[in-house]
């Protein structure tokens, strides 16, 4: 049968990349299941239960070796996941097939793997998400000096640089990466804990005694990297966990969403645009048009990973007691569509920050167009120092301001508000000297400085103290 004749997740066809598919792919879930299994059992061993050295090293050396058309088939039999691989694993290595998943239950193999699972997919958005910030970083000193048009309401306001804005999505991105550290800061395993939590079967087989129960935990989420455990469990590790991960994740799609709604606008002002390759199509209608697909697939990725949260909250919420398993099939799904989408749209950011093109005459050309109206309130003051009226310059400007925005939206003609005034005789201690007030730089304020002291005092710092993850490009696929 065609692939072609089954629905593929776009997810993984069209957006995400490699690295994170196989983070939550099967081979690396049973691995660490198998992981999991001899590290228990070699901890078992090491504490005194009757468990051999041989039959510990025969689980390791068939721990990579996976029977999936086996599995599959138990799984079909007993309609479970985990005593299909147990086993499977049995028969991979018989000799020690009466000792795997000792005293445990499903969770010590599903719930630990799923922690480190979500641990090594934060750690690959970390890597990217610094990248972000290192392009972003580049391109907002590279413009620091540059004036543009500030925006509130999206109408023409005080101007702004293009450098200070880039600064405002890097600070967005930052606090995402003050967020994500410390999740990552925060990750513990569920551990070892038994069927309800309390580490009943494990007290039986340590014959009561409770330091050798604590022992074995510890041993075991060693001997996978983790040195924190949950002190407290039911069956599961706490679905709070999923919650603040998504949360995170989410807040990542808002600072994306935010860049490229921008970059879309400033797309349509002609005054910045993403990257458009010299083949590439904009309409299958109109060859002329330059459409900002990749901010636009961005913003469309974003808006389905916000939403993601809330179901992992209504999971948290009613989890029955202990546990209950209505959240297995639901976890499948949100988790891994939750991080492939973070990952697709931070490869977009990446595409997109490194290769921004800025369009510096059409950006002088608007400022131009509004900066009449802004260097009104500087031309009176002038004229206040020159002895005038300023309440009587201030209802003239404003008459002539009315003036002349009227023949530029009414007659789709040339601002000429400074003609006006340079004929109006209360104006006349500034006749000739109009152009003096129309110096872009003289109307950013701190912004080139801001922009500077933000990266120095705050963007640095984070980048030197990862500079080993820096490096990642952002690659489009289709």
């Amino acid at each position: 049968m065609s692939d072609k004749l089954l629905y593929q997740n776009p997810l993984c066809t069209r957006y995400a990349s490699r690295e994170m598919q196989e983070n939550f792919g099967d081979e690396k879930r049973f691995r660490l299941w198998r992981k999991l299994w001899c590290a228990l059992a070699e901890s078992e061993m090491e504490l005194g239960l009757p468990i051999t050295r041989e039959q510990v090293e025969e689980l390791k050396a068939h721990a990579d070796e996976i029977d999936y058309e086996k599995a599959d088939a138990y799984e079909r039999q007993v309609r479970h996941d985990v005593m299909a691989h147990v086993k499977a694993f049995g028969d991979d290595a018989p000799g020690a097939a009466g000792i795997i998943h000792l005293g445990a239950t499903s969770c010590f193999v599903d719930c630990n793997s799923e922690i480190i699972i979500l641990h090594d997919g934060l750690e690959i958005l970390l890597r990217k998400l610094l990248s972000v910030m290192a392009k972003l970083k580049d391109f907002a000193l590279q413009y620091k000096d540059v004036p543009t048009l500030g925006f509130t309401h999206l109408q023409p306001a005080q101007l702004t640089t293009v450098g200070k804005r880039a600064a405002l999505w890097l600070q967005d991105l930052m606090l995402d990466y003050e967020n994500l550290t410390r999740l990552l800061d925060g990750v513990r395993l569920r551990g070892v804990k038994g069927t309800t939590g309390t580490q009943a079967s494990f007290m039986d087989l340590f014959d009561g005694d409770e330091e050798k129960v604590k022992e074995l935990e510890r041993r075991v989420v060693e001997k996978l990297g983790y040195s924190k455990v949950y002190s407290v469990t039911g069956q599961t590790y706490p679905r709070k966990f999923d919650y603040n991960v998504l949360c995170v994740l989410s807040q990542i799609a808002q600072s994306a969403y935010k860049f490229s709604n921008d970059i879309r606008l400033l797309q349509s002002m002609k005054e910045v645009e993403e990257p458009f390759e010299k083949s590439q199509i904009g309409s299958s209608a109109m060859a002329y048009k330059r459409n900002p697909m990749r901010c636009e697939r961005m913003g469309g990725l974003a808006r389905y990973l916000i939403t993601l949260p809330m179901n992992s909250a209504i999971t948290a919420s009613t989890q029955w007691f202990e546990r209950t398993l209505d959240d297995s099939a639901n976890r499948r799904i949100v988790n891994a569509q939750a991080f492939l989408t973070a990952d697709a749209i931070l490869n977009l950011y990446l595409n997109v920050a490194e290769n921004l093109v800025v369009y510096e005459k059409v950006i002088q050309k608007h400022i131009e167009a509004e900066l009449p109206f802004m260097a009104t309130e500087n031309i009176i003051m002038e004229c206040v120092k020159a002895g005038g009226d300023r309440q009587k310059l201030h209802e003239r400007i404003r008459v002539l301001s009315m003036e002349a925005g009227s023949r530029v939206k009414a007659e789709g003609k040339e601002n000429d508000l400074l003609e006006r005034i340079e004929r109006d005789e209360l104006f006349a201690a500034v006749h000739g000297r109009l152009g003096e007030f129309l110096d872009a730089k003289k109307f950013i304020g701190r912004a080139p400085a801001q922009t500077e002291e933000f990266i120095e005092g705050e963007i640095l710092p984070i980048l030197a103290r990862h500079g080993d993850l820096l490096g990642a490009h952002g690659e489009v696929h289709v």
